[in-house]
């Protein structure tokens, strides 16, 4: 079974400087991150704050990722926009310009209307008209809606989606769409607190956020399990879920950002409205690090 884009993906902040985007930080911090055993990396996901970057921005952003990325690790994009064309448009700005695949999440403005039909039919003239293959997003913590795991099924079957990056962290979902999935089908998980038990349900690897400040636990999860070390890659993973509550549930991008600094990365400010990470949470946060002999 080929599935090319397995592995475990570094879900990337986005540096700024002020209010501004930091490109010669987010570089830096891809060429640190190549010393480690990551798959690639995600540009514009939710853990990039994508939302509140401007179209510029997020190219200049791309630009740099592509061109820091070291031998072998491939470069996802997030492209969801609110509409079906603008989707369309943005994701295929970024066609033969070294990225692996688009990252596309359901639109989520008009909510209420946006019927299992719509949300199908979005997704199928994206996947048709779009020059990168397509992974599905789901993210129903960010967005409010939770694509069901029948239409995910149901796209599965189109030659350019080529998977789904799972952000709820429902095992049950998982075994839902990875038992009726064709073959070839990248299911990855989006939550670092349950990248071992998806590998045995048949992931084939995830996009964290949490690799962002700790790449090396991330990783070795991942390959200790292709290398047959579960009972090693299982404990890593229990040692890996203090970290990765304390960054993506409790203290979120910003705390993330912190433990970023603590590591040597560049974390930085987050962008306004998301406030600081509060000296409470950096004891905490550093608190944790230490624990784990960060």
């Amino acid at each position: 079974m080929s599935r090319p884009l397995e592995g475990i993906y570094v879900a990337l902040t986005t540096p700024f400087a002020g209010d501004e985007i930091a490109v010669d930080k987010i570089r830096g911090n891809v060429e640190e991150l190549n010393r480690t055993d990551v798959a690639g990396y995600l540009v514009l996901g939710s853990t990039g704050e994508s939302v509140s970057l401007s179209d510029e921005e997020s190219e200049k952003l791309v630009e740099a990722v592509v061109a820091a990325a070291g031998v072998g690790k491939k470069v996802l994009v997030g492209t969801a926009r609110e509409s079906t064309r603008a989707t369309i448009a943005f994701t295929n700005r970024f066609a033969g310009r070294g990225v692996g695949a688009a990252l596309v999440r359901p639109p989520s403005y008009f909510k209420s209307m946006l019927t299992r039909e719509a949300l199908r039919k979005h997704f199928l003239a994206v996947a048709d008209q779009s020059r990168l293959p397509v992974l599905i997003y789901n993210m129903p913590q960010y967005t409010g809606i939770s694509l069901e795991p029948r239409l995910v099924l149901d796209l599965a079957s189109h030659p350019n989606i080529a998977g789904l990056k799972e952000s709820s962290g429902s095992l049950a979902y998982l075994g839902e769409v990875v038992r009726e999935a064709p073959a070839g089908f990248h299911y990855l998980v989006g939550s670092g607190g349950v990248v071992y038990p998806a590998l045995e349900m048949g992931a084939c690897g995830a996009v964290l956020a949490v690799a962002n400040a700790a790449p090396e636990m991330c990783a070795g999860i991942f390959k200790l399990f292709k290398a047959g070390k579960r009972d090693e890659a299982r404990k890593l993973q229990l040692d890996l879920i203090p970290l990765n509550r304390a960054l993506t549930e409790v203290h979120g991008i910003a705390g993330l950002k912190y433990a970023q600094d603590l590591r040597g990365f560049y974390g930085g400010p987050a962008r306004p409205p998301l406030l600081p990470v509060e000296e409470r949470g950096k004891r905490e946060i550093e608190a944790v690090m230490k624990t784990m002999g960060f």
